[in-house]
């Protein structure tokens, strides 16, 4: 692919997903733009069995961008690397089409496994803030990894994750949107359980109220 017919594509994109973003000659600031860009190159490289130039590419650019995607690892169209720093994708990692991917995640093997070790990320996956998915499973299409989890197993299509270690915590068949960036507001499990476990205490405390009550 051409270089502007690759800037084209990616400036789509990035205007798609990035508010911050006022024209189109800013893409090429973007260190997500950088880093794929390489990444494609360095791939093919790979595929060839060059594999020295192919980590040399990325780990060159991993200096420049602050992102580190192993040039063995397979993805799609439209992925969109938003800020990007620390973001490090692993060899055997297999990410769809349209994901997009914050700061600080990682995707990543558990150092156990031999062949396929790293994830595969269906298409319209979002993944938060400091997220890491570690190991040979599964992000089923259309769901949400949020902030600082941790995922270390299978998660179901249209699902919503939180947590350490994350937790299925929305599964409603209900497509999730790539429009729909919200990182915060999403369900919080232990939060939900902390409430619950004051409610039953409240009612706790007004029954032994009322027995002592009774006994006086």
């Amino acid at each position: 692919m051409g270089f502007f017919k690759y800037f084209k594509e990616e400036a789509a994109i990035i205007r798609d997903r990035d508010p911050a973003i006022k024209s189109n000659i800013e893409v090429l600031l973007y260190p997500s733009f950088k880093a794929i860009r390489k990444y494609r190159k360095a791939h093919k490289y790979y595929e060839k069995g060059h594999y020295f130039i192919a980590r040399w590419i990325s780990q060159r650019t991993a200096r420049k961008t602050g992102i580190e995607i192993h040039p063995g690892a397979k993805i799609g169209k439209g992925l969109f690397i938003d800020h990007g720093h620390g973001v490090v994708i692993g060899e055997t990692t297999v990410i769809g089409d349209h994901v997009t991917l914050y700061q600080g995640v990682t995707l990543g093997g558990t150092g156990k496994e031999q062949g396929k070790r790293h994830p595969t990320i269906e298409d319209n996956v979002m993944i938060s803030v400091g997220a890491k998915v570690i190991g040979s499973f599964t992000i089923g299409e259309n769901s949400k990894i949020g902030a600082g989890s941790v995922v270390l197993e299978e998660v179901p299509p249209n699902s919503t994750v939180v947590g350490v270690p994350g937790r299925v915590v929305k599964q409603n068949n209900i497509r999730i949107p790539r429009s729909d960036m919200d990182q915060i507001h999403l369900p919080d499990p232990i939060k939900n359980d902390i409430e619950n476990l004051k409610k039953e205490n409240e009612e706790l405390k007004r029954v032994v109220e009322t027995l002592i009550n009774k006994q006086k």
